[in-house]
Formats: structure tokens, sequence, C-alpha cells
């Protein structure tokens, strides 16, 4: 692993685990195990690894849903492996990450905001549009709303306000939003379809 995408990975790491505002460049360096002079040669300080970081995780999980939409025999079967991926992303993302984000690192949080405008609502409508092609998504759903709707849910659920830690489980909110946005959106056969990939038997 080069060096930059280690120390990237370090503070991930420690990120993920006690939010981003609470970690210096000292604790990096000490998880590695490397001086902080070798980090600064990389990162001029910590606002420019959180930007190279979210950079690199968004770009991370464009692939991961290019993938996922590449391999899926139908847009049932997407909406489930995109299900499972984010179970993955989502089980690990502290909420106080987000909130970090958000208050302490403006460009970092843009990049965010972007990604999500154009790249996920874009992913969502092109998705929403073949699934009611196929005839599993109901043909009088908006695309435009509906995906825009999702992705705000999905931020919604990181609201640590409406959601506190210590009351819900971060996947546990985003699992709920998720089952009710697809079941909402199905026609009765991809309803059927969708309770076949998640092997509950349909009446």
């Amino acid at each position: 692993m080069v060096q930059t995408d280690r120390i990237i990975q370090g503070g991930e790491d420690l990120f993920l685990q006690a939010g981003i505002k609470s970690v210096t460049m000292d604790d990096i360096a000490k998880h590695l195990g490397m001086s902080k002079k070798t980090i600064y040669q990389f990162f001029k300080d910590k606002n420019e690894l959180v930007l190279a970081l979210v950079k690199k995780k968004l770009q991370d999980d464009e692939d991961q849903m290019c993938a996922i939409i590449g391999k899926s025999g139908n847009v049932i079967e997407e909406m489930i492996n995109m299900m499972k991926c984010s179970e993955e992303i989502f089980s690990r993302i502290n909420p106080i990450v987000i909130h970090d984000l958000q208050k302490y690192h403006p460009e970092a949080w843009k990049q965010f905001q972007d990604f999500k405008a154009h790249v996920l609502v874009h992913t969502l409508e092109e998705l929403l549009t073949k699934g009611i092609n196929q005839g599993y998504i109901r043909p009088e759903i908006d695309v435009k709303i509906i995906a825009r709707m999702r992705v705000s849910q999905v931020e919604m659920g990181f609201n640590t306000a409406l959601f506190p830690i210590a009351d819900f489980s971060t996947w546990k909110v985003q699992y709920q939003f998720l089952e009710h946005f697809n079941y909402g959106i199905c026609t009765l056969k991809g309803y059927k379809l969708l309770n076949q990939f998640k092997n509950i038997p349909n009446e």
C-alpha cells in the first residue's frame, strides 16, 4: 500500500471510531507507527487529509454501485444487492463523523453533497426508470422526486437529534427506511420478487 493510502486508511480507522474532531494528527501518527513529520510530507493539515479521504471513499462507493448494477439481472436484484452493500457501509459509519464533517470540514462536506446531488440521485433515477420499464416499479411514481426523497432519507437517518445514538442503531434506522422505500415503490410483481430474494413466502 502506498504511503498516502496508508495514512488515509489510518485516519479513516480512527475517525470511524471517535469522530473527526477528537482525532489529532498525533493520534494518526501513533496509530500508524510513523512520525507526524512523515504525514505532513503528504498532507499539510488534517483538513487536507479529510478531503482526500472523502474523495477516495466517494470514488470507492461509486465503483461499488457500478459493479452492483453491472452484475444484477434486474432492478429488484440491484435493490437487494444495494441493501447488502449499504449494510456494510452504514454499519461502519459513526453518526458523529457526518456531524463533524458538516461542521468543521466544509470543503469535504461539499464534496459529499455534490456526490449526493449528482451521482446518487442520477443513479437512483436511472434505477427507478429501468424498474418501471421492467414492470417491477410503479409507473405512476415521479422518479426525480422519489430519487431525491430517498437520498434525503439516508441523510435524515444520520441526524442524531432525531435518532440519538444511545437509543438507535444507525444501521437499524437505515434498514427500516430502505425496507419502507423498497416496498413502497414496487408493483405487485416487484413485491413478490423482493420477497423471493429475501426468502419470504408470498401469501
